[in-house]
């Protein structure tokens, strides 16, 4: 009889190996947008970086398609593929904190707020997202910002190595002195290149208290203080990072009970430096006019973490797009104000982030992610449970995007991307950057074998 391919896979496995049927198919299947709802053939639930190899080389022999999952947060669904192999990297939680050298190694598996817990015990912390349940090798490779990117780069900025499985099945390390080709590509460049099973960060002395929280605006005034906003952070220290987020007041305990449903404007601010000169520093974010709630606070760095979680939890739906722009126009928040005011399902929310700083002054070609000179992304979120319609918020979505686009540099973030054309997947990088990393595609992955992902298609596979 013949070796059936999951018996093929468990005979140079040492993972576990899940089939449809199988108790915790189901489960480890499911990722973060519940509007992805697909069935591998096979799960290889990866122990090593030996499993992942042994896996890549079983989907190659068997020419089934390919997904690799990390912590599953990613908007397109991507990780987990229909009648394919799925690599599922979650059981890689090693984290190995190491304080003299101010470094960590972390596995592929771990997500966001495992790291922040493991490096904030010894007084540091990775500059990385602002959601606690997002993995963090799908936000290293695509880029990284967050609360942290504006006095200590992008993640990707603080990433000293990784360790990859390529598409032959063969584990090599990449750094600025092994394989710098490579390296710079993963910093930026996806899932094209290999499976990076594990990553090893900078750390930075941070905490445990910052000055950091949200400051409530009603929507009436949003324009006002959106303009106000826009010259007062024009000149921000790197200290401080900001994120506005237009939405319904959430119904959590954080905010006053009587605002739950009310839009708003949420100016979110952290200050990372000295306590008594953050208070200076965001007094003019609390006087852009009436706040109907002022949350902002020492705060444990960990805490602001978890801030925005409740907001964007696992088994709601969501439907994103992103544009990188070069201010907040007055076009730019005539549109954020209006969307908002037309909100489509109470979870939905268009969030802008504040970029610049550290970010902006490392240069262009130093990494393969290419947002160095915007001054802010806008992610707008469509948001709704399951059961209910996803026309009414995809169409909000697709409304918005399409009113920014002339204000737009015409980029986006690619962790912010869904499951888009490959002419916006070029647009993000830009021709040179494109051409760079097709090059290194062809070298790596010459068979496009990794294009479950926001693809760089290799040169012999360049669409016409």
């Amino acid at each position: 009889m013949a070796t059936t391919i999951e018996n093929r896979l468990g005979e140079r496995f040492r993972g576990e190996v899940l089939a449809p049927g199988d108790p915790g198919y189901d489960e480890a299947r499911t990722i973060w947008n519940a509007d992805i709802d697909r069935r591998p053939r096979l799960i290889a639930r990866c122990a090593s970086a030996a499993d992942v190899a042994a896996a890549i080389r079983l989907a190659r022999e068997s020419e089934l398609p390919l997904s690799v999952r990390g912590g599953g947060h990613g908007v397109g669904g991507h990780a987990v593929v229909d009648d394919g192999l799925m690599i599922d990297l979650s059981p890689l939680k090693t984290i190995e904190v190491e304080p003299q050298r101010r470094t960590v190694f972390a596995g592929a598996g771990v997500v966001l707020g495992e790291l922040d817990e493991a490096c904030q015990a010894h007084g540091f912390a990775v500059p990385a997202g602002v959601v606690t349940h997002t993995g963090i090798a799908g936000l290293t490779l695509g880029g990284g910002i967050g609360w942290l990117m504006r006095k200590h780069g992008a993640t990707v900025d603080n990433l000293v190595s990784a360790e990859v499985v390529t598409a032959d099945g063969e584990v090599i390390r990449a750094s600025e002195n092994e394989e710098p080709e490579l390296f710079w590509g993963l910093r930026g460049g996806g899932g094209n290149f290999g499976v990076v099973t594990s990553f090893e960060y900078r750390l930075h002395p941070v905490g445990p208290t910052v000055l950091a929280g949200p400051i409530g605006y009603a929507l009436d005034d949003a324009r006002e203080v959106l303009r106000g906003y826009r010259e007062i952070v024009a000149d921000a220290p790197d200290e401080l990072t900001t994120i506005l987020n237009l939405r319904r007041v959430p119904t959590l305990p954080l905010y006053p009970e009587d605002l739950h449903g009310r839009p708003v404007v949420n100016v979110t601010a952290c200050y990372t430096g000295d306590l008594g000169r953050g208070e200076e520093a965001v007094r003019p974010l609390r006087e852009l006019g009436a706040p109907i709630y002022d949350l902002l606070a020492p705060t444990p760095f960990v805490e602001l973490q978890r801030m925005f979680d409740a907001g964007v939890p696992w088994g709601w739906s969501y439907y994103w797009r992103s544009w990188e722009l070069p201010a907040l126009s007055d076009s730019v928040v005539d549109e954020l104000v209006d969307a908002t005011s037309q909100l489509p399902t109470p979870g939905s929310y268009a969030i802008v982030f504040q970029l610049g700083g550290a970010v902006a002054r490392v240069p262009e070609d130093a990494t393969a992610y290419p947002q160095r000179q915007a001054a802010f992304n806008v992610n707008i979120n469509g948001v709704w449970l399951p059961g209910e319609d996803r026309e009414p918020p995809v169409r909000w979505v697709r409304e918005l995007y399409d009113a920014l686009e002339p204000d737009a540099y015409g980029r986006a973030y690619v962790n912010f991307m869904g499951d888009e054309s490959q002419d916006r997947v070029r647009a993000a990088y830009g021709p040179q950057k494109y051409a760079r990393l097709a090059e290194l595609k062809g070298r790596f992955d010459p068979d496009n074998v990794f294009r479950l992902n926001q693809n760089i298609h290799p040169p012999s596979r360049q669409a016409s």
